[in-house]
């Protein structure tokens, strides 16, 4: 358990929902950070870069994310049982060397079956020295998580600097971009990510205040309809209250006039506005529905205005699933998300739509909401039947977020991740076809990847000999992702039984972090 102390408070709680990252420092000794770089810098000029080997490569790294102020962050987060994610790198910045891609920004390819707004994942952006601008540290821009697109100009670029142990925690979505090293210094950032195991059920920071306390400014835009929902998903109460107690027709008729701006940040504010007044703006919904079309943090303005407009803002959404295009039935996905349980009638009506689009993003928003109903979990374990291959992903990966007691979750997710290792012998490379997340090359076995995810969320020690047959034959998945996760599931469970398959599994996978090309015994 972390030390309360170390907890995030509420004012750097907004500061990571707003702006997206939260700065830190470990005090930790300087001689523990040289030793970890001259380590590094033989391993990167003698062998090359590790990639996901460098903890065991250099595990004295661990010592770094060991630390109260770690901990403490990633608890308030992530929750208290956070988890380590398999994949981790070190970015190494030399003087004056051109930046792969030119320092492009971008957002790192994702984990799950698609992107969420709320914090079901982060990652530690760490340097081991002390960082000045010079020496190129990674360039963030605050307040851009959200968005699918770059905002280009209208963002502002920071540079985090600080002492040896300086870290960036960073919402998983952020912008960001390498920048130019223009110092005679060699700059190391290592970059692990983390996931979130359980929906959050109360506060898991120092938490002081129900409100939101925004401080004005650092942002594009302002997203207060969605940045609050995720306050309140993280508080565990992701409540409708409304924010405003004005909505008379005069100010309801102004706008209606400021939703039809030429000017985009008018139409943003005004789209905004809407949802604080509730289902007092209700007759807007289907203005709101057009304006899905919008630019993107217009949009998603929209989005979370009519997810609060009560039953007629939900059914504009669901319509706009049911019959937008792929960009506005994904950002009427995040609308309904923040609608909650009063979605749910109409998200089990999509599961039985002809477009696989529409099933899998009601799939997905279901595995969102707090609490489920039990016919939304039932419903979800149908749809493991489901013809397209993304519906039956983001089924399972609903099914692991909702974390149900039942027993019969874990024995159909223990059988797709069997099945999925099957088809690895029959297929090779398991992709998933005409979907967003046919580009996640990088994970192979995509059903097999979030079955075992979602075990690792959901298996109990009392779950053992539902699951063991299955983790044990996905410790030697194809997929390094299914191995890892397996392996940790393992761990989790500890029973006798666990224990005895990681002995086996272990002895000869076992890695030396001394021996290195120049020392072969």
């Amino acid at each position: 358990m972390s030390d309360s102390q170390y907890l995030l408070t509420d004012e750097q709680m907004v500061h990571f929902i707003t702006k997206g990252y939260v700065v830190l420092r470990n005090e930790l000794p300087d001689q523990l950070h040289a030793s970890v770089r001259d380590k590094l810098n033989v391993v990167l000029h003698e062998e090359g870069n590790p990639g996901n080997n460098i903890l065991p490569r250099v595990p004295e790294i661990q010592q770094f994310f060991e630390t109260p102020v770690v901990k403490g962050a990633l608890t308030s987060i992530l929750g208290p049982d956070y988890y380590m994610h398999p994949h981790r790198h070190c970015h190494y910045n030399q003087p004056g060397n051109p930046l792969p891609g030119g320092g492009q920004w971008h957002k790192d390819g994702y984990w799950s079956s698609m992107r969420s707004h709320r914090p079901w994942w982060a990652m530690i952006f760490y340097y081991m020295q002390d960082i000045t601008e010079e020496m190129g540290p990674t360039a963030v821009m605050p307040g851009t998580p959200y968005y699918e697109k770059f905002i280009g100009d209208q963002g502002e670029t920071l540079l985090p600097t600080g002492k040896a142990g300086t870290m960036v925690l960073v919402h998983f979505d952020l912008w960001h971009k390498a920048s130019l090293n223009v110092s005679d210094m060699d700059r190391y950032m290592l970059k692990f990510q983390f996931v979130r195991l359980r929906a959050p059920e109360s506060p898991s920071w120092n938490h002081q205040e129900k409100e939101m306390n925004l401080t004005s400014g650092g942002t594009p835009y302002v997203h207060m309809n969605l940045w609050r929902d995720i306050w309140n998903w993280m508080r565990g109460e992701p409540g409708q209250e409304n924010l405003s107690a004005a909505g008379d027709e005069a100010q309801i008729e102004q706008l209606v006039k400021e939703l039809k701006s030429e000017d985009e940040v008018i139409r943003a504010r005004a789209a905004d506005q809407v949802g604080m007044l509730g289902e007092k703006a209700a007759s807007l919904a289907s203005e709101l529905g057009r304006m899905l079309n919008d630019k993107e943090p217009v949009a998603l303005n929209a989005a979370y205005a009519l997810g609060r407009l009560g039953s007629a803002g939900i059914d504009e959404l669901i319509h706009r699933i049911s019959e937008g295009t792929t960009q506005i039935a994904q950002r009427a996905a995040y609308g309904l998300q923040g609608a909650g349980a009063k979605a749910t009638p109409g998200l089990l009506s999509l599961l039985e739509h002809p477009n696989e689009k529409c099933r899998a993003l009601a799939v997905f928003i279901l595995g969102m909401i707090v609490p489920p109903s039990h016919e939304a979990v039932s419903e979800l374990k149908a749809c493991l039947r489901d013809p397209s291959e993304w519906v039956r992903r983001n089924a399972v990966e609903a099914m692991g977020m909702i974390g149900s007691d039942a027993d019969d979750v874990c024995l159909a997710l223990a059988n797709v991740l069997e099945e999925s290792l099957l088809q690895e012998e029959d297929r090779g490379t398991i992709g998933i076809d005409d979907t967003d997340i046919s580009q996640q090359s990088y994970i192979m076995n995509k059903l097999g990847y979030t079955a075992a995810l979602s075990l690792l969320r959901t298996a109990k020690a009392s779950d053992v000999p539902i699951v063991i047959r299955s983790l044990e034959q996905a410790l030697h998945s194809k997929d390094r992702y299914v191995r890892a996760y397996a392996f940790e599931t393992l761990t989790h469970l500890r029973t006798p039984e666990a224990v005895d398959v990681l002995i086996r599994y272990y002895r000869p996978a076992r890695w030396c972090p001394d021996t290195t090309k120049a020392s072969t015994f």
